[in-house]
């Protein structure tokens, strides 16, 4: 993928005075973010932090209250972005009764994407042996990498990409960081988010949310050394614990502002008195 036109200097995401509500609930109040071209970014924090609501804004699907949100030169959510910034968020957007091969040639029609990407896609997620199952019969994982297949399709500059990797396995974890790891050397910008903090020593960058504020905009490397540790899950609860001390309410978005998967759907339905997982559809 070689994206044409990109001037590697301009950041690929400005944010400025950012101010999103959710019913009574301030989100963000007066949020400022630069985000560089070519790099993966790794959008770091606990569950009700933000982090989906700056993604929604940074892809133009969230109302928001004031301030300005720029990608790639020109306002989120614009028609000329359609086709330069793709979004996998956590609930799997693709169609349950039609197959892998099937779901990709449609969303690859709907983009103009070459009909190659298909094939090339869902060998990168790693599911080229289930090609040809419905994505109803496939396990939760799964269905979330067939929506990430998605949004690879075409040569996106911007991928915005809601943990993409929860519920995955270690190794396919690894594998599809190298993928981003790809797409990000031959110019593409990612924005991923995670709770799975070993993932932060993958990123080029690091933003650390909490309470809808960002408390650290770093590098790994930066942040371990700042906080004197010598693994991200001990970084981070440091800074985050520096934080708590400043008073400010730990939890900004309501908890059930983000849809279930299909089969976070099904297990609820089937253990009415289970608590969701973790970092499900929470941050």
């Amino acid at each position: 993928m070689n994206i044409a036109g990109t001037d590697a200097v301009a950041d690929a995401v400005h944010v400025r005075a950012l101010h999103v509500r959710r019913g009574a609930t301030e989100v963000f109040t007066d949020l400022d973010l630069d985000i560089p071209r070519g790099q993966i970014t790794g959008l770091l924090g606990p569950s009700g932090c933000g982090k989906t609501t700056l993604m929604r804004s940074i892809v133009g699907v969230q109302r928001v209250a004031g301030g300005t949100v720029t990608v790639l030169g020109e306002p989120a959510g614009s028609r000329t972005l359609r086709h330069r910034v793709s979004y996998d968020t956590q609930a799997a957007s693709v169609y349950g009764d039609l197959t892998i091969r099937q779901n990709l040639r449609y969303f690859a029609r709907l983009l103009g994407a070459p009909r190659s990407d298909v094939d090339r896609v869902i060998e990168e997620v790693g599911l080229a042996d289930q090609r040809d199952q419905t994505i109803e019969s496939l396990s939760g994982g799964q269905e979330s990498r067939v929506s990430l297949a998605v949004a690879m399709l075409g040569t996106p500059e911007l991928l915005v990409l809601d943990e993409p990797t929860v519920g995955l396995d270690p190794l396919l974890r690894s594998e599809l960081w190298e993928v981003f790891r790809s797409l990000a050397a031959r110019g593409a910008t990612l924005i991923v988010s995670s709770h799975v903090m070993d993932e932060a020593l993958r990123c080029d960058r690091l933003i650390l949310m909490r309470a809808g504020r960002i408390v650290a905009d770093t590098t790994h490397e930066r942040l371990l050394a700042e906080t004197g540790t010598t693994d991200p899950d001990a970084a981070f609860l440091a800074i985050i614990e520096r934080d708590r001390q400043s008073g400010i309410p730990a939890a900004v978005e309501p908890a059930d502002a983000h849809p279930r998967t299909r089969r976070e759907a099904r297990e609820q339905a089937e253990h009415p008195d289970a608590s969701p997982e973790p970092g499900s559809d929470e941050s």
